[in-house]
């Protein structure tokens, strides 16, 4: 999925509820500056405000950061066809560790990367993995709080502990960082977008061109 500036320009996030779909809201939206931004990838690997969700051994050799947006079809592929044998291969041999940060697009991909974190540590991985599996269902939902409120059950949520996720100002606002320093700093402009051992790449991934890449890190 492209970065479109003028979908975050339209995702109209206040410091209260969004009325389109009672979803809360940040307190300054982020805009991607229009201009072009040098990359430094000099503290790419220090955490961001929310901390880092990672798949894998502290001191695996080779460290991939995905950056991906919970509506975005590519990282939704990524996730249910490409992953599982990285993971296989790679994450669960020791060899790599993937760490895995939220790069919203929409109002919605905001709401289920805050219900992966309200989940908690242990469910993190677990609830996002299930979002991307049935991405189809809520994704472009007319009302994606139907859907999201049947899964985030599975999770354990109540309707109550759901809304008050959704509600939860602090955590949205440390997702807009996230997002800010990534296209700013780091120059992410679509998703999804990995850097291994500091190397960008971008786009979708296969199998074959993943390992390619983790192979020349060993």
């Amino acid at each position: 999925m492209k970065f479109n500036r003028r979908l975050l320009l339209g995702t109209v996030f206040t410091t209260g509820a969004v009325t389109a779909i009672g979803f809360a809201g940040l307190t300054k939206p982020f805009v991607q500056s229009a201009h072009a931004q040098s990359v430094d990838l000099s503290d790419i690997n220090e955490e961001p405000p929310l901390g880092d969700m990672v798949l894998g051994k502290a001191d695996a050799p080779v460290t991939i950061i995905e950056y991906a947006s919970m509506t975005c079809p590519h990282c939704a592929l990524f996730h249910n066809e490409v992953l599982p044998a990285i993971k296989e291969n790679y994450i669960d041999t020791g060899k790599a560790k993937l760490i895995f940060r939220e790069f919203p697009l929409d109002k919605v991909a905001y709401a289920a990367s805050m219900l992966s974190r309200c989940a908690g540590d242990q469910a993190y991985f677990p609830m996002t993995d299930v979002l991307f599996k049935q991405q189809s269902t809520w994704a472009r939902a007319e009302d994606p709080r139907i859907p999201l409120l049947q899964i985030s059950k599975l999770a354990g949520f109540t309707q109550e502990s759901f809304m008050e996720c959704l509600s939860n100002k602090e955590l949205a606002a440390k997702l807009n960082e996230t997002i800010k320093k990534a296209s700013e700093q780091y120059g992410v402009s679509g998703t999804p977008a990995f850097f291994i051992n500091g190397e960008k790449y971008s786009g979708k991934r296969t199998v074959e061109g993943m390992s390619e890449a983790i192979e020349s890190e060993l």
